[in-house]
């Protein structure tokens, strides 16, 4: 399966906090692809996709920041709310939860990350319902 690394910072509520993030990823000349943020009451989390994930991690480690890599998808579709609903139909039609999902468009595209419930079943998805996945090397030259 072509996954993408992302990561995922965990962020104190507290003002200036996302900054200093960008701030040590910037002086690191590492570039954000995409980013989402979610939060709950006690904490944040800060979900990027990185022009360098091993190189970030390992910034934002040295800094004491707590942060993980994981695996997610990307695909991409026509920017059209019928077509999203259908490609993202695929996975409930299978079983399959999507826990997360972040996108953006790009002219007449957009562009889904997401994770769902099953990594392990993504390629047979993908192939059975002839979604298109974008690899990592083609989402850093968008």
């Amino acid at each position: 399966m072509m996954t993408i690394k992302q990561l995922s910072v965990f962020l104190e509520n507290k003002s200036g906090r996302l900054n200093e993030i960008l701030d040590i990823l910037g002086k690191a000349d590492i570039r954000i692809i995409a980013a989402t943020v979610a939060d709950t009451s006690e904490y944040g989390i800060l979900r990027l996709i990185t022009s360098d994930a091993a190189r970030a991690y390992e910034v934002l480690k040295a800094h004491r920041v707590s942060a993980q890599q994981n695996d997610v998808i990307a695909l991409t579709c026509r920017s059209s709310a019928d077509v999203l609903a259908s490609q993202l139909s695929s996975f409930a039609q299978e079983g399959i939860s999507i826990e997360y999902m972040y996108c953006f468009s790009i002219r007449e595209k957009v562009y889904m990350i997401l994770r769902t419930s099953d990594n392990s079943r993504l390629d047979e998805i993908v192939q059975k319902y002839k979604l298109s996945i974008i690899t990592e090397k083609e989402f850093m030259q968008l």
